[in-house]
């Protein structure tokens, strides 16, 4: 008996101290802005409280893109609790102050410039990690305002170094071409089925394509979610009609 009590009042103890060391628990930000080029936690989450001016990450330029995973840690450092149940994989930070759109003529003078950490190949996907913010002389009319239109994209040809961004410089990753024996998966009320299916368009993530189902021979609309694969019903309604997802999958 007494074994018994001792090894009851140890688990009482042990969950007490995991709900101590439970952080308090906060929700991402629907729109994600920062105004002085610091972005801290009061920043990223609403019920921030104490821990609103942590630091995470400084802010060069109009934008910026920060690893959730890394987010998470910071905020746990902190005392705060963000699940993540939808499974962000990046945050983008954006000022608080409205950009110019991308069609304004050439910018002069010293101004912050979107550019290229590193040289990239053509097909190369641009990731977060490979643009950073510049000074430079001049900026191309078409140079975006937010890295988050740059990122998840294929480099249509090589760039080098230290170059400005345009956005003529890439375009939409093609996951599916035409002619390519695919996969399409139907999903609905827990019910996965899987079937080959022969495309009949090109298509880049979360774009609709016709592709001829191999075994009923009928043509069908799908979206693809990835080299070799697609979706079909509801799931690829879904996917179409959530550019959030979309960019998920970048």
């Amino acid at each position: 008996m007494k074994t018994r009590l001792l090894c009851g009042a140890a688990a009482l103890l042990l969950t007490l101290a995991g709900a101590a060391q439970a952080g308090q628990a906060v929700t991402l930000r629907a729109e994600t802005l920062d105004a002085d080029g610091v972005v801290t936690l009061g920043d990223l989450f609403d019920g921030a409280g104490s821990a609103a001016e942590v630091r995470v990450a400084a802010k060069p330029g109009l934008s910026i893109v920060l690893d959730a995973g890394a987010v998470q840690q910071v905020a746990r450092r902190a005392g705060l609790d963000w699940a993540n149940a939808q499974g962000i994989r990046r945050i983008v930070v954006r000022s608080g102050a409205s950009g110019g759109g991308s069609a304004a003529p050439a910018q002069r003078g010293n101004v912050d410039v979107l550019t290229y950490a590193r040289s990239l190949s053509s097909g190369e996907i641009v990731q977060p990690e490979d643009l950073i913010w510049a000074k430079l002389a001049v900026a191309p009319a078409d140079a975006p305002d937010d890295a988050a239109e740059i990122i998840g994209l294929e480099a249509r040809r090589p760039l080098r170094a230290g170059s400005a961004v345009s956005a003529r410089d890439v375009s939409a990753p093609q996951v599916i071409a035409s002619g390519d024996l695919i996969t399409l998966t139907y999903e609905a009320d827990g019910m996965v089925l899987t079937v080959k299916a022969k495309a009949k368009g090109r298509a880049t993530v979360g774009e609709a394509f016709e592709a001829e189902n191999l075994t009923s021979r009928r043509t069908v609309l799908a979206v693809a979610v990835g080299p070799g694969q697609a979706a079909v019903g509801p799931a690829a309604d879904l996917l179409m009609a959530s550019p959030a997802l979309r960019y998920a999958q970048r």
